[in-house]
């Protein structure tokens, strides 16, 4: 109970301290460890030895019997454990899998039929390849990767106003999946596409991942809406590319991992100079939309002293985007936040790496574009270096993740002390390894993946496997998963022959009831309405309003849009099946099918 006096000043702070700890009650373990941090911050041999922040070392391995690297990882642990592995499944199984695996729609019953009759052994890997090769791969993929960078087009708050030209993001990444763009390139140009010296159209619209997340128009602090909208970035790039949660030390040393608050605030200072998101404005000197043209030929023409009067600039006429911008090619000055106030300054802080996973100094360099600073190319470099020793640990555990509906680190947002373990180190760094030697190549690595026995397996949940691996952490079968929400959606399409494949563009309003409609925030605001042709195309292309979510697609645990999301929750519960049985949509289309088969 409250004592009757007040708490003397220690006591508050012990308090205050306990609190900030999540109100723990053992005195050992993570918590302890977090206290001690939080007394004396120092990064000690212990935590640099942590296996995720270790290089990258590729397991050395006997060739057996063509047996794959993959599942020679996995039958060592299976056979530590006297584990057998289930068998590969039936031909029709594995079609049905790697279809909607690589495209996310179902094969035809002679797609079907044409596969289990085909006896041929490179059956399996022609299958891979027709498939990769699709452009709805793309469209797959790309939504997995919209999930990871907290996609939507609208701001959220009250008004929850649209983000204009926020669709050519969504096309790049399709675009980028179906090239086969390899990752560290794709990586690359949504930190510093602008700053590359390469530049062109699609790495200026892949800065928009700095734009994706929620903004308010009107905020009551300015000073604290900008810092959180930095924070923002910061996270979702230390959250999407590394595996870290670099925003959990922005009031205080990170609890659990050997991040400072100054290592925040030093990493923070690669973004300070960005300019905060805006209104759309459609001219050079806006803050988020761009002309799609290198800046090298805006400074030229600015620059240029015998213009003609009547001349045109060279971004006259030109296509916007959603982009990054800059205050100039002078940075910021960058201030440590006391308890992360925006009103509360403290000493002044510098570019710099996490010191647990770099001992060299930024190498920030002139910017090929004279409007920007090059911070962020410095930081993005890094990243994207075959050396770093998380970022293919993380891409790869994704690609898994996948392909098995759970990741080799099950928390694949955080590849830290807080987050799961992981059960197969060898077998992660074995794909991060092949991941870089294969020139970041994603394509690559489904086909490693696939080949596998430990992908083709049964999901048979066997009763004497399940006594010693109930979790399948050591993958001895593979596992049993429910369909995303938009597959589902895409797969119903499909079979009553109503898909449109129009692919790109702004996307489709999908049609809602009018107490969908009723119950946002402005009811009305901002939709619009599309025709029945274009609310058959894939959800992928499915306008996604924060405040107001498509129910069909919701109740089937749609990803959320507020922040990065390694994994979408799944869940079982009776308004799916009730959904499925009474809505508009389905009825539609049962109604087109039965139209079909007459």
């Amino acid at each position: 109970m409250p004592p009757k006096k007040k708490l003397g000043k220690q006591a508050v702070a012990d308090l205050e301290q306990w609190i900030r700890l999540g109100a723990p009650s053992p005195s050992s373990g993570p918590t302890a460890a977090a206290a001690k941090r939080e007394h004396g911050f120092s990064i000690t041999e212990e935590d640099r030895k942590y296996w995720a922040f270790r290089p990258i070392e590729r397991p050395r391995l006997a060739k057996r019997n063509g047996q794959s690297p993959v599942d020679q990882l996995i039958q060592a642990q299976l056979k530590a454990k006297g584990i057998a592995a289930n068998p590969v499944a039936d031909q029709a199984t594995l079609i049905r899998r790697a279809y909607f695996d690589l495209i996310g729609l179902p094969p035809t019953y002679d797609e079907v039929q044409a596969f289990v009759s085909d006896d041929s052994p490179d059956a399996w890997p022609r299958l891979i390849e027709h498939l990769l090769g699709l452009p709805q791969y793309g469209e797959r993929w790309g939504r997995h990767w919209l999930d990871v960078v907290r996609f939507a087009q609208t701001n959220g708050y009250e008004r929850d106003d649209e983000k204009p030209l926020v669709w050519k993001y969504r096309d790049y990444v399709i675009r980028a999946f179906n090239k086969d763009k390899p990752y560290d390139r794709f990586v690359m140009e949504q930190i510093a596409g602008d700053e590359l010296p390469d530049v062109d159209d699609d790495s200026l619209i892949a800065t928009g991942f700095y734009r994706l997340g929620v903004w308010d128009d009107e905020p009551d602090d300015k000073r604290l809406a900008e810092f959180d909208g930095l924070d923002d970035m910061l996270k979702t790039t230390s959250e999407t590319f590394m595996g870290l949660t670099v925003g959990c030390a922005r009031c205080h040393d990170h609890m659990f991992d050997p991040i400072s608050q100054q290592d925040y605030y030093e990493m923070l200072s690669f973004f300070r100079n960005v300019r905060y998101y805006d209104k759309p404005k459609y001219e050079w000197d806006s803050s988020t939309y761009s002309p799609l043209i290198p800046p090298q030929a805006v400074f030229e023409w600015q620059n240029k002293k015998d213009k003609p009067k009547d001349a045109k600039p060279p971004w006259h006429g030109r296509e916007y985007a959603m982009t990054v911008r800059e205050r100039s090619a002078k940075p910021m000055d960058t201030h440590l936040l006391i308890r992360g106030n925006a009103g509360r300054p403290s000493k002044k802080v510098e570019p710099e790496f996490l010191k647990v996973l770099a001992k060299a100094k930024p190498a920030i360099a002139q910017s090929p574009n004279p409007f920007t600073t090059g911070r962020r190319l410095a930081l993005a470099r890094w990243i994207a270096s075959p050396e770093h020793p998380l970022t293919a640990r993380v891409m790869a555990n994704r690609i898994w993740q996948f392909h098995f509906g759970r990741g080799l680190v099950a928390t694949p947002n955080d590849f830290g002390k807080a987050g799961m373990p992981c059960p197969n180190q060898a077998l992660l760094d074995w794909l991060a390894a092949e991941f870089i030697d294969g020139g970041w190549s994603i394509k690559h690595m489904h086909r490693v993946i696939m080949k596998s026995e430990a992908y083709r397996r049964t999901s048979w949940q066997n009763p004497t496997n399940q006594d010693a691996d109930p979790g399948n952490e050591l993958v001895w079968r593979q596992n049993l998963r429910r369909l995303e929400a938009e597959a589902i959606r895409d797969a119903i399409l499909i079979t009553s022959n109503s898909l449109n494949n129009t692919m790109g563009g702004r996307g489709f309003f999908p049609d809602f009831g009018g107490e969908v409609i009723a119950g946002a925030s402005k009811p009305g605001r901002g939709w619009g309405y599309s025709g029945a042709d274009e609310r058959s195309r894939r959800s992928v292309y499915a306008f996604v309003k924060r405040t107001m979510m498509v129910p069909f697609l919701e109740v089937f645990d749609y990803s959320g849009t507020e922040g990065s999301i390694g994994s979408r929750a799944v869940t079982t519960v009776a308004p799916q099946a009730l959904t499925l049985l009474n809505s508009d949509f389905v009825s539609r289309q049962a109604g087109q099918l039965a139209h079909e088969l007459q």
